[in-house]
């Protein structure tokens, strides 16, 4: 079993930045598996916002955060990043981080496995 731990929500005003951070811990050294960072927003449906493969070498994003979003990931240190840069009103959620066993990038979210518990973004207009 693979543990997530997400960090580095908060409040930021439109235009800012923040990055979300997710260790994992756990079997992470018996399983290849790939990652990916979904998000909620209240009385709506969790979404995928952005997922990376095993390997790095495919990432898909979802269109709304194409250009500002960059997904990133450290296998050495069971690390995935999210960067989210000029922040937008309508990128307040809980973002939750996920894993799945498997190399490839997958953006259906009951293909993932694992989850962390969420950290609250705020944008502010």
């Amino acid at each position: 079993q693979v543990q997530l731990v997400e960090s580095g929500g908060g409040l930021v005003q439109a235009g800012g930045s923040l990055r979300l951070s997710c260790a994992a811990s756990g079997r992470t050294f018996t399983v290849v598996y790939s990652m990916g960072w979904f998000r909620q927003a209240p009385g709506k449906e969790r979404e995928f916002v952005a997922v990376i493969s095993w390997s790095g070498g495919t990432i898909y994003y979802r269109d709304s955060v194409k250009g500002r979003f960059t997904i990133s990931r450290d296998n050495a240190k069971n690390t995935v990043h999210l960067q989210m840069n000029s922040l937008k009103p309508e990128d307040t959620a809980v973002y939750y981080c996920a894993s799945r066993p498997g190399s490839s990038a997958v953006v259906a979210a009951d293909q993932y496995t694992n989850w962390g518990q969420g950290t609250q973004v705020t944008v502010s207009s």
